[in-house]
């Protein structure tokens, strides 16, 4: 029987509603069904947030010497420490325990002690200090975790769209600048390696927004359709890659025109994520391609306006461990196929037969 598959979860900022997310997700026990959930937070921590929301209590077993309970909800305490709680607030120490967890989580990851990591949300400003001066978990993770010659890419996906960006956390005074043939290119070319192996489309189909209002009126509003994105998408054509486009962003969500593709590339970020957002709802997945490991987030905030007001939607939490792990799977069966692809498994009298075909055979 096959290992259950391990979801680190981890429990970003504590003053927002990431507990009580985490808490309601974990509660349908149907979950230990499809994987090992493995929170890194604090046994206090919970306790707290289940007794003042009114959860419903969780069993879960404490991980001691890095030996997880295979069935179980699984807790790695980060810190014996007591954490204050300020819901609604970012504080220093919010962020203090935000990245301690997410550190622990990591390393877990490099040890082979988790699969797959599902992070709930963090305020970017309060995780910032010293030794941590990153604007978002994206660009953490492609320094802590990424391979060189990585490059991680920023996809926001449900059901039915699936958005990558070519700029992420930048100013929009920073944006003209970024948006080069050469960044827009590396994004398409990447965006097609993901669908592919981590979202098991053959040959995807994809959109590339423009940067400008209407695709730039030949000039008139802007330049870097002709000078970055034409070009780009042209080159990706040339490599056999299904890309269209230019499309201008708000007739192109506006008409429904989303759904004939299978993603579709933003240059920035609200340009991409303000219609995914309206169109998702609650269902939407932050997912960090182009990484040796699985990452996966809720597509929204903290929630400081509601937090320890027991009315969050665990949604977008239960979306990203699910969506987690479907990606595991899928790039497992794209990386075994991609590494024998004349291997044909069959089965013969109750027992697992391999079988290489050569061009002899062949």
């Amino acid at each position: 029987m096959a290992k259950p598959i391990r979801v680190g979860i981890t429990h970003g900022d504590i003053n927002g509603i990431s507990y009580e997310i985490i808490l309601k997700t974990l509660a349908d026990e149907r979950i230990l069904e499809l994987c090992t959930p493995v929170i890194f937070g604090s046994s206090k921590l919970m306790t707290y947030f289940r007794k003042n929301l009114n959860l419903e209590e969780i069993r879960f077993s404490q991980v001691r010497d890095g030996e997880i309970s295979d069935g179980e909800i699984n807790l790695v305490n980060i810190s014996q420490e007591e954490f204050k709680v300020d819901c609604g607030q970012p504080t220093e120490e919010s962020g203090r325990a935000a990245i301690l967890s997410l550190e622990t989580a990591v390393d877990a990851l490099r040890n082979g002690m988790i699969d797959i990591l599902v992070t709930a949300p963090i305020n970017k400003y309060a995780v910032q200090n010293d030794k941590f001066q990153f604007v978002g978990h994206t660009e953490y993770l492609q320094s802590a975790i990424g391979n060189e010659g990585d490059h991680a890419l920023m996809v926001l996906f449900d059901d039915f769209v699936r958005v990558a960006l070519v700029t992420t956390h930048k100013s929009i005074r920073e944006l003209p600048d970024s948006i080069t043939k050469d960044s827009v290119l590396d994004t398409i070319r990447r965006f097609n390696s993901t669908l592919k192996r981590d979202f098991a489309f053959d040959c995807p189909r994809i959109a590339v927004l423009s940067f400008n209002p209407h695709n730039g009126d030949n000039g008139l509003l802007g330049d870097e359709e002709q000078t970055a994105v034409i070009p780009a998408i042209a080159e990706a054509q040339n490599d056999g890659i299904v890309a269209f486009g230019p499309y201008a962003a708000d007739g192109f969500f506006g008409s429904g025109a989303y759904e004939k593709f299978d993603g579709v590339v933003a240059m920035y970020h609200d340009q991409g994520l303000a219609p995914f957002k309206a169109l998702a709802e609650n269902r939407g997945v932050n997912f960090t391609a182009g990484l040796p490991f699985v990452r996966t987030s809720p597509d929204h905030g903290t929630g400081y306006d509601i937090a320890g007001k027991n009315v969050a939607d665990p949604t977008s939490m239960r979306e990203a461990i699910y969506k987690g792990i479907d990606i595991y799977r899928n790039r497992r069966a794209f990386d075994r196929a991609s590494a024998h692809p004349l291997r044909k498994q069959y089965v013969e009298r109750g027992a697992d037969k391999t079988v290489d075909l050569t061009k002899e055979e062949l």
